[in-house]
């Protein structure tokens, strides 16, 4: 996923009228509405890594039921793997692996629209703070476009790019290829891009946050 009166928090990676920029990049007009927090991995120290990865930006408060959506970034990152198994939140994974599809797929469908907070990546960020989010089923796309009280997408320097239109051709000709070859071996399958989500603004001050992290990460 905050200041009402400022789109974006300036840091490093953010350039003049609240805009998203890459080191050395030109920085676009625009504003997205989230706000932006840098930070950078510890790969020696996995517990500190995911501390630094997740400053202070924890889903609040402690018993919140919490969603991580399927994401290389969260589960490379330790991010998964901590809210899910710390017992500190209502993790919501869990819960659902274990539950019957086809029995309890309409109280599925609901835990899946609207957590307290959700957690995932996107494929791309545009300078101007357009995100986009690419999915083969949809099931996770209603938790970030609005669902969620709360909505933390964690994004690797990698995923920056100038404008929309260089985000959805990243989308298919990077994210897509890398997502279908962990599918394929995952589920017996290839992905697709069945559905995309842009979010061009947060019209509700506070609710989402982008972790921007120095180093690549994900897909």
């Amino acid at each position: 996923m905050d200041e009402p009166d400022q789109p974006w928090r300036h840091h490093d990676h953010l350039g003049p009228g609240n805009t998203l920029r890459r080191p050395g990049a030109r920085a676009a007009p625009g504003a997205g509405g989230h706000r932006a927090d840098r930070t950078r991995f510890h790969r020696r120290n996995p517990r500190r890594r995911r501390r630094r990865a997740y400053p202070g930006q924890g889903p609040d408060p402690e018993g919140a039921s919490v969603f991580t959506a399927a994401s290389e970034t969260l589960r490379l990152s330790g991010i998964e793997a901590d809210i899910n198994t710390g017992g500190r939140y209502q993790a919501l994974k869990p819960r659902l692996l274990a539950m019957d599809r086809a029995a309890q797929a309409d109280e599925i469908r609901r835990l899946l629209a609207s957590p307290d907070v959700v957690i995932g990546s996107v494929a791309a960020l545009t300078e101007t703070g357009s995100l986009v989010l690419a999915s083969a089923s949809g099931s996770q796309l209603p938790a970030n476009a609005g669902g969620a009280a709360r909505a933390i997408w964690i994004v690797g320097a990698q995923k920056v790019v100038p404008d929309l239109g260089t985000a959805l051709r990243r989308v298919e000709d990077h994210a897509l290829p890398l997502e279908s070859a962990r599918a394929q071996v995952a589920y017996g399958q290839p992905s697709a891009v069945n559905r995309l989500l842009v979010l061009n603004a947060e019209p509700h001050p506070g609710r989402g946050t982008v972790l921007l992290l120095r180093e690549a990460i994900g897909f």
